[in-house]
């Protein structure tokens, strides 16, 4: 069982008690009372008269503020340690933000008359803290003298939405303190776009609205520069974005080994039925009856899309000692000579092969490339991977095409509706997606939450090119003269200059 920290250990964390005497502190952490919350109790509500504060001995809460439409937006989540409502136990403040329980909860709540009673018996421990706000005013006055002296922080401000922890900590890593960034957990949407108030950098991601509305809500904002940190982007509307003034990049190849080493993941557990093994081991059930796999060698695995991630994908398949055949719009005579690549028709592709992965991007010539036709035309037991774009494929087709027989084994690290459940911790609330939860029941799925990109290299690289391309954002570049820049149909997008 994990040892709680003391309540006295806590305090003296807080930076306005952190110069006080152990007694002192003791004496405070003494009169604090401890209380408990179930999850999704709401502890204080934003707007309402505070005379108390608090200090989370366990479990984590969510900061929540009110978006456009009065609707309660996620702001950031606050953990063991740390505090909330300092300034409530001098005087009574207005709540910035509703504070509620994001699981069972213990906090250490000290209420502003008990403190002033502490204070009244203390009178050292009153000059002390009084000492401790001089010097914070001080530092406050020095801030607005600079301030009025224009010596202030002038780095380029960057708001980021839909981040994580590893989100923070690789872009944190990469700027080197060159831009000022801002991490905020809400996706974008018409509710938070508010949050861009102030920024002239957006940086956005898979899951984010960058649809005509939120664009201009964005351009009023005054932001001038969406920079996708992601390949795809179909979720943003470029005309608008162009005809705004707003310019759009993305990283158009952060890790293709990633995707692709993920692709060859999902095959081979599947194959091997790995997945199945591993939990019968967990509980003691070693038998083997159900997990006979098919060996790769001079078995036919179809790859369409040839692109950087395609290429990667058939020259580990040609380690395996497979025949492959490859679907392109655009073909590489040379690539597919050397790694003995046959490019195909569809209809051939899913004729021939025992395994088909797809890698092609989201275009209206793509959408449902997998379907109820083509599905008929595979071989029966088809293993199906889909590490690229959810609505390549025909989820209701494939439910049927697993329910037949036809398809023998799936593997999605994405899926077409996926905007409302990937990414995040759903893991207490019901699926409420009927064409999900179903294909969660098939033993033999598997489904990631768009993890194939997740790899240290991967991220770094996101990250890198990101930031370049917002640099020459910074150097006074615009819309063609951005490596990696979005532009409309028909225009070619510059690369960056590091050949990503």
């Amino acid at each position: 069982m994990e040892k709680k920290v003391s309540p006295a250990k806590l305090l003296a964390n807080i930076d306005i008690f952190a110069n006080l005497d152990t007694r002192s502190i003791e004496l405070i952490a003494q009169r604090m009372k401890l209380v408990r919350y179930k999850k999704d109790d709401i502890i204080c509500n934003e707007g309402e008269t505070g005379d108390r504060m608090f200090v989370i001995v366990g479990g984590e809460i969510s900061v929540l503020k009110k978006g456009n439409d009065d609707s309660d937006i996620k702001i950031t989540t606050l953990g063991p340690g740390e505090v909330a409502g300092v300034m409530s136990i001098f005087e009574k403040d207005v709540r910035s933000a509703t504070l509620q329980a994001a699981e069972t909860l213990e906090l250490l709540v000290l209420d502003k008359d008990t403190f002033q009673e502490i204070l009244k018996r203390n009178v050292e421990m009153a000059n002390k803290l009084l000492a401790h706000l001089s010097r914070q005013l001080r530092a406050e006055t020095y801030t607005v003298a600079k301030l009025l002296s224009g010596d202030v922080d002038k780095r380029m401000k960057i708001a980021f939405f839909d981040s994580k922890p590893y989100t923070k900590s690789v872009f944190t890593q990469n700027n080197k303190e060159h831009f000022s960034l801002h991490f905020f957990e809400p996706r974008l949407n018409v509710d938070t776009v508010s949050l861009s108030a102030g920024f002239q950098v957006v940086c956005a991601f898979v899951n984010d609205d960058l649809s005509a509305r939120v664009l201009e809500q964005l351009k009023q904002n005054g932001v001038k520069l969406v920079a996708m940190r992601c390949a795809g982007y179909n979720n943003v509307d470029i005309d608008a974005a162009h005809k705004l003034g707003i310019s759009i990049t993305r990283v158009p190849a952060y890790s293709p080994n990633a995707v692709a080493e993920h692709a060859i993941a999902l095959t081979l557990a599947l194959n091997r039925k790995i997945y199945r093994a591993y939990n019968r081991v967990r509980e003691g059930n070693f038998s083997l009856t159900g997990l006979v796999g098919s060996e790769l060698y001079q078995k036919t695995a179809g790859v369409i899309g040839i692109g950087k991630i395609g290429k990667c994908l058939v020259q580990i398949l040609s380690g395996f000692g497979m025949n492959i055949l490859g679907y392109d719009k655009f073909q590489d005579g040379e690539f597919a000579e050397q790694h003995k690549l046959a490019y195909v028709s569809l209809n051939e592709l899913f004729a021939a092969a025992d395994v088909i992965s797809l890698h092609a991007p989201l275009l209206p010539e793509t959408y449902h490339i997998i379907n109820k036709d083509s599905i008929q035309k595979m071989k029966p037991g088809v293993i199906l991977v889909n590490t690229s774009r959810g609505a390549l494929i025909d989820t209701s087709a494939l439910i049927n095409g697993l329910k037949s027989g036809k398809i023998g084994a799936a593997g999605l690290d994405v899926y077409e509706e996926e905007e409302e459940y990937f990414f995040e911790d759903l893991s207490d609330k019901i699926i409420t997606d009927d064409t999900l939860a179903r294909l969660m029941t098939f033993n033999n799925v598997i489904i990631t939450g768009h993890q194939a990109f997740l790899t240290k290299e991967a991220l770094s690289e996101i990250a890198r090119v990101t930031l370049e391309s917002i640099i020459r954002f910074e150097q006074g570049g615009r819309f063609r003269e951005l490596p990696n820049a979005v532009l409309p149909k028909g225009e070619k997008e510059i690369k960056s200059r590091a050949g990503v």
